[in-house]
C-alpha cells in the first residue's frame, strides 16, 4: 500500500473522532476527540510530505492536551507563536498561509471557555482546513472537514438553535 493511500486510510479513523467531537456538550469530552483526531491527521500529512500541515498538527496535538486541562490565555498566545514560527519555517506558498490560519482560528477556539464560541471559532478553521486539503491533494481528508463543519452545525443546531426556539 503507498503513502497516500495509507495516508487516506488515517483520515478515515480521523474521521469517527471528528463526527464524534461535536455531537458532545462537554467541551473537554470535544477536545478529547480532537487530540485523537488530530494525532492521526498530523501522521496523514506527513505521509503526504506537507511539512507545514504536519508541524501545525503536531502543535495541534500539543494544543489540545494542554487545553483539556486550561484555557489559559497565556497557552493560547503561546500556541499561536508556536503555529506563526512553524508556518514561516516550513513555508511553502498559499497552502501555508492558509494552513496557519486555520490553525490559529483553531487555537483561539480550543482555549475558549464557551462551548457555543468554541463551535463557532472551529467552523472558520475548519473551512480554512477544507480549502488547504482541496490544494494539497487529499480527498478524503477533504470529505472530513466537510463531515467535521456537518458535525459541528448539527451539535450547534442541537444545542443552541433548536433549545433556544423550544423555549
Amino acid at each position: 500500500m503507498t503513502p497516500f493511500y495509507i495516508s487516506q486510510a488515517l483520515v478515515v479513523i480521523a474521521i469517527g473522532f471528528d463526527l464524534m467531537s461535536f455531537q458532545f456538550k462537554d467541551r473537554r469530552k470535544i477536545v478529547a476527540c480532537l487530540f485523537f483526531a488530530v494525532s492521526l491527521i498530523a501522521s496523514h500529512f506527513y505521509l503526504l510530505e506537507q511539512w507545514t500541515a504536519t508541524s501545525l498538527m503536531a502543535i495541534a496535538t500539543l494544543r489540545y492536551l494542554a487545553s483539556l486541562f486550561s484555557t489559559s490565555a497565556k497557552l493560547k498566545y503561546l500556541f499561536c507563536f508556536a503555529s506563526a514560527v512553524s508556518a514561516t519555517l516550513t513555508y511553502s506558498g498559499i497552502v501555508s498561509i492558509i494552513g496557519f490560519l486555520g490553525a490559529f482560528f483553531q487555537t483561539i477556539a480550543a482555549f475558549n471557555e464557551d462551548d457555543k464560541r468554541l463551535r463557532e471559532l472551529m467552523i472558520v478553521g475548519t473551512m480554512l482546513w477544507l480549502v488547504h486539503n482541496y490544494l494539497v491533494g487529499s480527498p478524503t481528508a477533504v470529505m472530513m472537514e466537510a463531515l467535521f463543519i456537518s458535525s459541528n452545525v448539527i451539535g450547534y443546531y442541537r444545542y443552541y438553535y433548536k433549545q433556544s426556539s423550544a423555549n
